[in-house]
């Protein structure tokens, strides 16, 4: 409230000391956090049938009044809202009144002092606003009266705002407040300032005579002037006028350098300046090339985007500044420099947060798989052209979404945009663009050698729960690479858009498997696509092989930015040692750091950057290399493996026995005691049953090792006493074959060896146990991580020490990240963590994959067999091979090479860990 407070108490001071400008002045408050009460009545719902008070701005559902809605919902709520404020206004001498709405959901019918204010304003996304300086009353108080109807009296909007994939409200959602300006004024601007330095600017005036001048200055953001002031005489015999100069060498906006300006405007009489206003904006010219390619400023670009919805859990789409900043800075962190606006206009200060950071945005207009109607499209587009027609970041419209196009109004942006941006229709071959939806990987391979359209999905690789997103990503990004006309895509889609249900005690309702389909959850958790993204969409990319001990520290890199050239970037590396099992932190040490020299690469070339690694580097147990921007921000951390392994392995060294070695054969069990540990195997089976300790404490390892997946049957088991040691070896046949080894020795780990093959067609290959997930409470591993990964999105995570907490997460549905439960990557040993005593599993090879039980399914919102991968029916695993994840739309098997089963020709596979039960 103090800003809020700030700046009411800046407009009262602006509006008296410096009249000749526009003022703005608030009867809502700015956003979510900072909002003003006003009278409330809502007509049907909940909390219905009497005045109270709710804030504005505001969805009214989270506000515990009405009904919800999500748009595929048949039935749908059409309460009213009637809303009262009043406020003071003082002396209107040469003044205009401009009452202006920044969005209301969705007839609105607007009442100033008993007196309507003008037509009902149809349309839930869009700015609107009115004239009421001749229904004020000066030096007096003022009612505003606010009548919002949920559901519009127009079928068409209903059917293009309500009738869609997304949650609906009610309310008046973004901030309310009056524009004050001089009788005479600018009402609007639209600047076309392109990178060749051109610069128009079309100007609609009010209420001129005749008699002044207009005056235009560039100036830098930091209020210096950029170039020489630039003027036209009045002429009140047009609507719009325009003004023109010539720039040298402006300083170019684009999403990797985001050089903004602004342009001061004065009119002027006899010297005297009757009215002032400035727009920001940047030079830059962006086009769609016809079978070639999208540009910007002359550079062919790759768009690497996500779709945004307007959303907060809390609050619906009411958000804060904080909340967009928040969002595109995630976008950044990404390595993503495009965003979709999904599938409405956002609020004007997410396009404002864009300019400054960098962003390429597609800005649409409202239409989901449903058009407006002609007339009320018209009106519709021309108030989301004037908006956002200023914001550089803005490079192409979108009219409507999935056959929500009106084809009529395509013609329209152009009236309102003097830069003629493309219109396209997201999903359909039009204006010589190919945005189809959720290509497979055929088509992507198709598209790269036959399209000539200028290709780039507005939306591809959809999220659902864990499937999606970074999933199969790779694939498609290296067919993007090879498009001659490729221009990047949009991943469906950046957050969860999961509400809080007011109406419920509070809980996330995502619509069942409609809405959670995020890259971050409702409160921007990160989910591990978000890691994979941010890899395989690095600018700066290397294609991460093992090292062994011939590496010389020089790393191939390939530069994938368009303007920035990598001696403008920063290479930072460190050499570490990593704990081991027994250690009580998870945290690597340093050993030695350094810097890399940035060399002089320009965009899409590939060159060599050495680390200059001292000679005993191998001692090391990992490489981290990290990677910075321009903008001094990390772009992404490599890690290689060095000595980890060999380290992790001398736990294994030979310790002082603690006991003999003895067995104990029974009918259907064999004991095996080996350093007061009891391992009881069932002769039935082959399968190891539970382990004891001598202190009386039972570990409930079982049911395994089995092959995974694969039916068997125990044709041979046997034990013997060889020397110092005990040897149970065990042999399946069935589908494969299986055969294991366990030794036992005195003052060792008891220590497994298997060998399996199989034929055909695999999700996933390897041994598993048994172990019950009731008694399970974490997990430390040495490996990739901390997230889980599929065979088709091993991308974004790095090598280290990593500790989890069990827990139950779905992906989607709960948010406490990283996941526990799934496929964790080159495990080199693993902490079992559980209610009976911890026991570690080390691993011979360092590429193994550890399968910690089988993720949570929620049944009844899934329904989607797409990403419910295959897991071994045992749930410890560990796993030469994992399955892949489809996407919401397609199953795995259609998302290309890293997608696909594995093919066995009956090859033999052998491995060897150990088990330490002593810890």
């Amino acid at each position: 409230m103090k800003k809020l407070l700030l700046l009411c108490l800046l407009s009262v001071f602006c509006f008296n000391a410096f009249s000749q400008q526009t003022i703005v002045r608030y009867l809502s408050g700015i956003d979510k956090d900072h909002t003003v009460l006003w009278d409330f009545y809502c007509t049907a719902g909940r909390k219905s049938g009497i005045w109270t008070k709710i804030p504005v701005p505001s969805n009214w559902e989270q506000q515990g009044f009405g009904t919800y809605n999500y748009g595929h919902d048949k039935d749908k709520a059409s309460e009213q809202g009637l809303y009262k404020r009043e406020f003071f206004f003082e002396n209107l001498t040469e003044k205009k009144v401009f009452l202006v709405f920044e969005g209301a959901m969705t007839d609105t019918k607007v009442m100033i002092n008993g007196k309507q204010a003008g037509d009902i304003h149809q349309g839930g996304f869009y700015r609107f606003k009115y004239d009421i300086t001749s229904l004020i009353k000066p030096n007096s108080k003022n009612l505003l009266e606010v009548m919002v109807n949920k559901m519009s009296s127009n079928e068409s909007i209903n059917k293009a705002e309500r009738t869609s994939d997304f949650w609906v409200f009610g309310g008046i959602f973004r901030p309310v407040y009056l524009e004050i300006t001089p009788d005479i004024f600018v009402d609007r601007v639209a600047v076309n300032a392109k990178a060749d330095g051109s610069f128009e600017l079309d100007l609609y005036p009010q209420n001129l005579r005749g008699d002044e001048v207009i005056e235009a200055q560039v100036r830098t953001i930091k209020g210096a002037n950029f170039g020489k002031p630039f003027s036209i005489k009045s002429d009140i015999g047009k609507e719009k006028l325009q003004l023109k100069s010539n720039f040298d060498k402006p300083l170019l906006w684009s999403a990797e350098f985001p050089n903004l300006y602004d342009v001061l405007i004065t009119i002027k009489r006899n010297q005297q300046i009757i009215h002032q206003t400035k727009q920001k904006f940047g030079f830059r010219t962006v086009e769609v090339r016809n079978n070639d390619g999208f540009y910007v400023n002359g550079v062919k670009i790759l768009l690497k985007g996500s779709n945004r919805h307007s959303f907060w859990p809390e609050s619906g789409r009411t958000l804060s500044h904080n909340l967009h900043v928040m969002d595109a800075s995630l976008m950044k962190q990404m390595n993503m420099n495009a965003v979709r606006m999904s599938h409405y206009p956002p609020d004007q200060d997410f396009l404002d947060v864009c300019d400054s950071l960098g962003l390429y945005v597609i800005d649409e207009l409202t239409g989901w798989q449903a058009k407006y109607d002609t007339t009320v499209g018209r009106k519709l587009v021309k108030e989301l052209v004037v908006r956002d027609v200023n914001h550089p970041s803005v490079i192409l419209w979108a009219n409507g979404n999935e056959g929500g196009w009106n084809r009529d109004l395509d013609g329209d942006y152009s009236l309102y945009d003097p830069q003629n941006r493309t219109v396209i229709h997201p999903w359909e071959k039009f204006n010589g663009t190919d945005t189809k939806h959720y290509p497979d990987y055929n088509y992507m391979v198709k598209a790269a050698t036959t399209g000539q359209e200028v290709y780039f999905p507005t939306e591809f690789m959809h999220g659902l729960y864990d499937g999606g997103a970074g999933a199969a990503l790779d694939d498609f990004w290296n067919q993007m690479l090879k498009h001659p006309h490729g221009a990047g895509g949009f991943v469906w889609a950046f957050v969860d858009e999961n509400i809080i249900r007011t109406d419920k005690n509070g809980i996330y309702d995502g619509d069942g498997n409609h809405a959670p389909d995020g890259i971050v959850g409702p409160h921007r958790e990160k989910e591990a696509s978000f890691f994979t993204i941010k890899e395989i969409w690095s600018p700066i990319y290397i294609n991460v092989q093992p090292i062994d001990k011939n590496f010389n520290g020089k790393i191939e890199i390939e530069n994938r930015y368009n303007f920035t050239n990598i001696n403008q970037c920063t290479f930072k590396w460190k050499l570490v040692k990593l704990p081991n099992a027994k250690a009580k932190t998870t945290l690597a040490t340093t050993v030695l750091a350094g810097s890399a020299t940035a060399i002089n690469l320009k965009s899409g070339g590939k060159g060599i950057i050495s680390l200059g690694l001292p000679q005993d580097w191998l001692k090391s147990d990992a490489l981290y290399l990290t990677a910075y921007g321009a903008d001094k921000k990390e772009i992404f951390t490599w890690s290689w493996t060095i000595n980890a392994q060999n380290s992790a392995l001398k736990q294994l060294a030979a310790v002082a026995p603690k006991s003999t070695l003895k067995a104990v054969d029974a009918t259907s069990i064999l004991q095996i005691t080996c350093d007061g540990i009891n391992y009881y195997f069932d002769k039935t089976t082959g399968y190891i049953q539970k382990v004891s300790k001598s202190n009386g404490v039972n570990i409930s390892l079982s049911g395994g090792p089995v092959l995974a997946g694969v039916a068997t049957t125990l044709k041979a088991f046997s034990y013997q006493a060889v020397k110092n040691q005990y040897v149970i070896e065990a042999s399946y046949e069935g589908a494969g074959t299986l055969h294991v080894k366990w030794t036992f020795e005195p003052g060792r780990k008891a220590k497994l060896d298997y060998e399996y093959s199989q034929q055909g067609e695999a999700d996933f290959m390897g041994i598993t146990f048994n172990y019950p997930e009731e008694k399970i409470t974490g997990m430390k591993y040495l490996g990739q991580g901390p997230y889980r990964v599929w065979k088709n999105r091993l991308k974004g995570q790095q090598f280290g020490v990593w500790h989890k907490n069990y827990n139950n997460t779905i992906t989607g549905e709960t948010w406490g990240f990283p996941e526990f439960k799934g496929y964790h990557a080159q495990v080199n040993w693993v902490v079992i963590e559980n209610k009976e005593a911890p026991f570690t599993v080390y691993t011979s090879n360092k590429n193994m994959y550890l399968q910690m039980f089988q993720p949570a399914r929620e049944m009844a919102a899934l329904k989607n067999n797409n990403v419910e991968p295959a897991f071994p029916s045992g749930n410890i695993g560990f796993l030469n091979g994992i399955s892949a994840i489809g996407t919401k739309f397609q199953t795995a098997t259609v998302l290309g090479p890293q997608s696909q089963k594995y093919k066995l020709n009956g090859e033999t596979i052998r491995e060897t860990i150990w088990f330490d039960f002593g810890n």
